[in-house]
């Protein structure tokens, strides 16, 4: 099979030890591509570092709504310069978390705003996040809509009429290792057979999320265990695993606008 992880953070400083290994079973997991997420100025630097020194993987640089209270008119500058690099075919992680309040809403809500206009300006897809936010980051993609804009919604844990929303809206859903964690996942795999295949991508949120089984055991989460997602995603659909596998192969490409079919060493992007 071939399996993108569309979404982890090995910049982390959990990796740094054994970061090799991590490739290589990534790599005897089937996972043969993954998209390393900025999160602010720093991260974002190490994402497109790590990307251009490893075959099959990109990377996206933003402003996560954690870290809004530090954003600046000059963090976004580098970031845009940032990405200008081939191997940068997305931006974010941005959008709004109500939960834990590291950055206040309004300074969440402001940036959010700009990162929308950079990305635009800049044909970049988006990757959101949203976390209680009851419905105001849909307001503010709403608001600002615009037909340029692709995106998909990170670690999708809304309620069914927010994902039909985000689907009216032509957006992708990420979904995690949530998925295979018995209570917490229900709501998520009674959502799942009412995606469109078209639009599933599979992620793992490394170093966070762990999947079960591996949650068991491990308190890390890594690249590989991504397919336990795709494997409990088959399950819950009733479809063969190595064909979804393609299906959302095919899907994480053409939201990032990497050809399919291109070797991995290559860091061409396409639009």
């Amino acid at each position: 099979m071939n399996i993108f992880d569309s979404h982890c953070h090995l910049d982390d400083q959990s990796f740094e030890t054994d970061f090799q290994d991590v490739l290589h079973r990534a790599a005897a997991a089937d996972v043969r591509r993954m998209l390393v997420v900025g999160i602010d100025k720093r991260t974002s630097k190490r994402a497109v570092m790590l990307a251009n020194r490893h075959p099959g993987m990109f990377a996206s640089v933003g402003i996560h709504p954690h870290d809004a209270q530090s954003c600046t008119e000059e963090t976004l500058t580098h970031l845009t310069a940032l990405a200008s690099d081939p191997k940068v075919v997305a931006w974010g992680e941005t959008g709004l978390d109500f939960n834990r309040m590291h950055s206040p809403r309004k300074d969440q809500e402001r940036w959010l705003i700009r990162q929308l206009e950079i990305a635009e300006t800049l044909d970049l897809p988006l990757i959101f996040h949203e976390r209680d936010s009851q419905g105001r980051l849909l307001e503010i993609l709403e608001a600002t809509a615009s037909t340029r804009r692709s995106a998909v919604v990170h670690c999708f844990s809304g309620t069914e009429a927010e994902l039909d929303r985000y689907l009216e809206m032509g957006f992708y859903i990420g979904i995690t290792g949530i998925v295979t964690v018995s209570k917490r996942g229900k709501p998520l795999r009674q959502m799942i057979p009412s995606i469109p295949a078209n639009r599933l991508l599979i992620e793992t949120d490394a170093p966070y999320l762990t999947p079960t089984p591996q949650r068991n055991k491990f308190r890390r989460n890594e690249p590989a265990f991504v397919r336990e997602v795709l494997l409990k995603v088959a399950e819950v659909r009733g479809e063969n695993p190595k064909s979804l596998a393609e299906r959302i192969w095919t899907n994480t490409c053409r939201l990032f606008r990497i050809d399919p079919s291109v070797d991995a060493f290559s860091v061409q992007r396409f639009s």
